[in-house]
């Protein structure tokens, strides 16, 4: 009696994995939830349940094509969270091999069992029962034979992402294109970093002393991108503040803005600080500013460990900015995050069209308000990790349409690559330059 009831034990990792995914409905995001449900897990566990929940939010349209034809009825009818523990175990099953088939079932259906009861777990039981009877060349299943009217459907259940997302990315780029960025999304994003008070041969002979692989990235040469370094805060160079974790695309954004050394800076919505602390190498002070306590924490958190003296911080609104006039401003403005799916898949899903209005009347009361307390001949950089143009191109015509003491400044030659320049601003595309999206405009104010 005894083994029966250990071989029904349900893992720690497959319930925070459940939990996690209860949260993300909840209206949470997925780091968030991530920690607070892995925090008591050890190393090896973590990795495991993160590669379960990007794994399978990052194939949740695949997954979800193949179960309707499985599920009576299809997946309307089920509860949302039989559903996704439903994509759980079926991920376990077709994509990571390290998972014997019977525990992916038996440990799914207990999860089923006492989350919504016997009924529950019997359809669960059912359906995996037949996935994995049915598993040999199913990841070969055309588009078109689970439903597919279009190429853009197909696109759309294929690389799974909201067709009304695709269609619009086909429209702009075509479906090759398209095809690239949506593959690109379904990837892991390399670890990269960024030296600090140590020059990037410095700090890749540190970790190279400590047995952390590196590599170089070709948009900005000093940064390195580290492999098999396992927990990052683990490692010996983060707690000396030798570095701090920034994509490429972000590093970008304040190497266009060229801000002038020795310059104010305030940067508006600062959190989680990378851009601050880019900032801060070359300005006399930075002011970093966002609404969030608790994404501010992160902001402390970096200055404190790279013991930096020149930021200061605190808890503002950008559309309410308590400021004098600085020398310049940036804003990298919320924003629907469309460049950034690679490194948060659980944003696709909760993206709505509806979301581009309400964005983008946010960003213009933001920037609106900073261009007041930019002085005059300052500087003012907007920037977005979006790739769509109600947040880009439209935000900054309309600006300048109505603002003639305002005009777009490119940046000093040599500040950034020519490749991620386009008329003046900057545009960085993950299926052009093979990190995240990322889109800037430098403002000058006239004297």
């Amino acid at each position: 009696m005894a083994a029966t009831i250990a071989s029904l034990a349900i893992t720690p990792s497959r319930s925070a994995a459940a939990n996690v995914f209860s949260d993300l409905r909840s209206g949470e995001l997925l780091d968030s939830a991530l920690d607070r449900h892995a925090d008591n897990l050890d190393a090896r566990d973590k990795r495991w349940v993160r590669e379960l929940l990007y794994g399978t939010l990052r194939q949740r349209g695949w997954l979800d094509a193949l179960l309707e034809s499985r599920v009576r009825g299809g997946l309307s009818r089920l509860d949302d969270d039989v559903t996704d523990l439903l994509r759980l175990g079926m991920y376990q099953l077709l994509f990571m091999r390290s998972v014997p088939p019977y525990a992916a079932i038996a440990q799914t259906v207990e999860l089923a069992k006492r989350r919504h009861g016997i009924g529950a777990s019997k359809l669960v039981n059912a359906v995996l029962r037949r996935l994995d009877r049915e598993s040999v060349g199913i990841l070969e299943t055309t588009p078109e034979a689970l439903g597919a009217r279009d190429p853009v459907d197909a696109l759309s259940i294929r690389h799974s992402h909201p067709r009304w997302l695709v269609a619009r990315w086909v429209g702009r780029w075509g479906a090759d294109a398209t095809q690239t960025l949506l593959e690109r999304n379904n990837t892991e994003a390399p670890l990269t970093v960024r030296p600090y008070g140590i020059v990037r041969e410095q700090l890749e002979a540190t970790l190279d002393a400590a047995g952390i692989e590196t590599a170089e990235v070709s948009l900005v040469p000093d940064s390195l991108i580290l492999r098999g370094a396992g927990s990052i805060t683990e490692v010996g160079a983060f707690r000396q503040g030798l570095f701090f974790v920034q994509d490429p695309a972000a590093t970008l954004v304040t190497q266009y803005a060229a801000t002038p050394a020795g310059a104010l800076v305030a940067d508006l919505c600062a959190a989680p600080g990378g851009k601050a602390l880019e900032l801060s190498r070359t300005a006399s002070h930075v002011i970093a500013l966002d609404r969030s306590f608790s994404r501010m924490s992160l902001v402390t958190s970096n200055i404190d460990r790279l013991d930096v003296k020149n930021i200061s911080v605190a808890i503002a609104d950008a559309r309410r900015p308590a400021l004098g006039a600085v020398d310049a401003i940036l804003i990298d403005v919320p924003c629907t995050g469309t460049g950034t799916f690679r490194r948060h898949p659980d944003a696709r899903w909760r993206l709505r069209i509806s979301d581009l209005a309400v964005m983008a009347a946010l960003q213009r009361a933001i920037l609106a308000a900073a261009a007041k307390v930019v002085r005059p001949g300052g500087l003012l950089i907007y920037s977005t990790c979006s790739l769509e143009p109600e947040e880009n191109d439209t935000q900054i015509e309309n600006f300048l349409s109505t603002n003639p003491e305002w005009s777009l400044e490119p940046p000093p030659a040599g500040a950034v690559p020519a490749s991620v320049l386009d008329a003046g601003r900057l545009r960085v595309l993950p299926h052009v330059h093979g990190v995240d999206g990322a889109f800037a405009a430098r403002l000058r104010r006239k004297d």
